[in-house]
């Protein structure tokens, strides 16, 4: 019963993702073929909200709800960021579907992304299995 508010907010987020059709399997075709600029905004805003609030939470020095400092660590680049980010993108443009609104699309209606959702999850455990073997 304590974490009700986070299906809560769950629920609304995922109404707003099938509302802004962000989820759209056809919004999500049109972005990769460069049709539409749709969801070029929506990425394009959430980076700029992104950007001003690491902007505020370091030039104030804010912290969280309990008080606690936020810390944002440095990030060094590692090219395994830039070939996930591939692999990512070309599963992204092939299902018309990433891993945040999977669930949103099955409650939309779109079975068809169950086929999508049980592909993740089956990525994620091989990653798992192979996460030792691999560069970090």
């Amino acid at each position: 019963m304590k974490n009700i508010k986070f299906l809560i907010v769950g629920l609304l987020f995922g109404i707003v993702l099938v509302k802004s059709q962000v989820v759209s399997w056809f919004r999500i075709q049109e972005m990769f073929r460069l049709q539409a600029f749709h969801m070029y905004g929506v990425i394009g805003s959430a980076i700029i909200v992104g950007m001003i609030s690491v902007w505020l939470i370091k030039r104030f020095g804010l912290k969280t709800i309990s008080q606690e400092p936020i810390v944002i660590p440095k990030k060094k680049f590692h090219w395994g960021n830039v070939y996930g980010g591939l692999i990512f993108g070309l599963g992204w443009a092939i299902t018309g579907a990433c891993p945040g609104p999977l669930f949103a699309q099955i409650g939309g209606g779109f079975l068809v992304i169950i086929v999508t959702l049980f592909s993740a999850i089956a990525g994620t455990w091989v990653y798992g299995l192979l996460r030792e073997r691999l560069p970090h």
